[in-house]
């Protein structure tokens, strides 16, 4: 079983809290790009069903970005949660190169 998720390139001068507030979470890519980083946007109601069936450091999953051009597999590397409220504040993707 392969898990997927689609995520979009986060609009310039976006402000996190306005997303959170329209069911979007924040989002980032590192490691497809050298160095370079990407700021990302995923549903809310998505990536919470697939944090259910993924684990943080060892699921891979299947990133797309349409905006980029760009899919490949990824591990959530970090998953901020609100503190007393529990909903998703930010995912952080590192990409799995292929070896």
């Amino acid at each position: 079983m392969t898990l997927t998720i689609e995520a979009k390139k986060r609009a310039e001068g976006a402000k996190p809290r306005a997303l959170r507030r329209e069911g979007i979470v924040p989002a980032s890519l590192y490691g497809h790009d050298g160095a370079n980083s990407v700021d990302l946007t995923v549903d809310d109601k998505e990536m919470g069903m697939l944090l259910r069936k993924a684990t943080v450091k060892k699921t891979e999953i299947e990133l797309n970005v349409p905006e980029l051009s760009w899919s490949g597999p990824v591990v959530i590397h970090e998953a901020q949660t609100h503190p007393w409220k529990g909903y998703l504040y930010h995912i952080s993707f590192f990409s799995v190169s292929d070896k």
